[in-house]
């Protein structure tokens, strides 16, 4: 141990610390964090379950339900391009029916609507089953 005052100082100058992003960018960082929603495969699991189940969803429901798959085919597609899973050739078609899918409109006649809720069901399914064999994701529970 040394006494008070004996020790050895430093003497190299320190920069000032600035930050990388302007106060607007880290605004832009901190609203976005605020507003993220992680990937529930749990729920993607259960619109899934609700469209390809024996009992059809009611008719007032139909507009939600697709709302949501398509939310799930988005953020399923962003998964696949952002970990490169387009890469893989088994996941080509279902990111390419994801993209077609989600763009379409509902058809209005109730018949014709479920077959789309379908569509869109197996779709994110299939996708979801895609992203897990090529480990960007884990298996949903």
């Amino acid at each position: 141990m040394t006494a008070p005052g004996t020790g050895r100082r430093f003497t190299r100058l320190v920069r000032p610390w600035t930050p990388s992003l302007s106060s607007g960018e880290l605004a832009t960082v901190l609203n976005r964090l605020r507003s993220w929603n992680p990937f529930d495969g749990g729920a993607l699991l259960d619109d899934v379950a609700v469209v390809l189940d024996d009992v059809l969803p009611a008719e007032e429901a139909t507009e939600e339900i697709a709302e949501r798959l398509r939310g799930h085919l988005i953020r399923l597609s962003n998964i696949a391009i952002a970990a490169e899973a387009e890469r893989d050739p088994a996941a080509v078609r279902p990111i390419e029916q994801a993209r077609t899918l989600r763009c379409e409109d509902l058809p209005g006649d109730h018949w014709t609507a479920i077959g789309h809720l379908r569509r869109l069901g197996w779709t994110a399914n299939e996708l979801l089953e895609r992203l897990v064999a090529v480990r960007c994701l884990k298996e949903a529970e």
